[in-house]
């Protein structure tokens, strides 16, 4: 608990510390705790230290502790959505982070119809344009996002999402950053109905102080809270 504890509190003193150094207010950041392999028992000692947002990749892993912890927390899927995932987290997710295509929109409106939801979404946009790497490319962000806009009633676009490139290059990532929060700016320009760019997800462990002085309103932090991952559980 304790060591949790402590990584949580070091983690916010970080991002207070970029606040401050990038004029911000260290309310408008929030701190999504990243669950991928971490069990039932350390997500609720993170809970009890204080966190509010938990992010899970695989649908069927957060339906699963969803079960279990039930909305104490808000649930983000924060992993590439195949559209047959879609069911397990529509009536649990309190945003989905990596909306990129079409078909997936079809599924996501078709299930949250069913259920009288909208569902908060994020567009997530390749701006590396790596091939490892989901998203849309930057320049095909606002037409995408008008078609949803005009198409899908029950999604609601809040912002923009993206991965930096997994490099010790600290001005590579922050020049990723940048251009994720300018295109922001760009798209909320347009003033499409039904769309905010109030939310910008971008951070993880290794890289979320660069991504909140460049403008994150969501990072995604788990090794740094949970410790490094056993990749052979689930």
């Amino acid at each position: 608990m304790e060591c949790i504890k402590s990584n949580i509190e070091n983690i916010k003193t970080k991002i207070n510390n970029s606040c401050k150094i990038s004029n911000r207010n260290e309310e408008d950041v929030k701190l999504i705790a990243v669950t991928k392999t971490v069990d039932i028992d350390a997500i609720n000692e993170a809970i009890e230290c204080g966190a509010t947002d938990v992010g899970e990749n695989k649908p069927q892993e957060l339906s699963r502790k969803f079960e279990v912890i039930g909305n104490k927390v808000r649930w983000h899927l924060i992993g590439s959505l195949q559209t047959n995932k879609v069911k397990y987290i529509i009536d649990k997710v309190y945003m989905i982070h990596s909306i990129d295509r079409l078909s997936l929109c079809d599924e996501i409106q078709k299930r949250a119809e069913k259920i009288d939801r909208t569902i908060n979404c994020l567009v997530q946009v390749n701006i590396s344009k790596e091939d490892s790497k989901h998203g849309i490319y930057e320049e095909d962000a606002l037409s995408f996002i008008k078609t949803i806009a005009n198409s899908y009633p029950n999604i609601k676009v809040k912002g923009l999402m993206t991965m930096a490139p997994n490099t010790d290059d600290k001005e590579l990532i922050r020049s990723v950053f940048k251009k994720l929060k300018k295109l922001s700016i760009a798209i909320d320009n347009e003033n499409i109905e039904g769309v905010s760019m109030d939310e910008l997800s971008m951070g993880m462990s290794n890289d979320f102080e660069i991504a909140v002085e460049e403008g994150a309103t969501f990072v995604r932090v788990g090794t740094s809270i949970f410790g490094k991952r056993n990749y052979n559980k689930k």
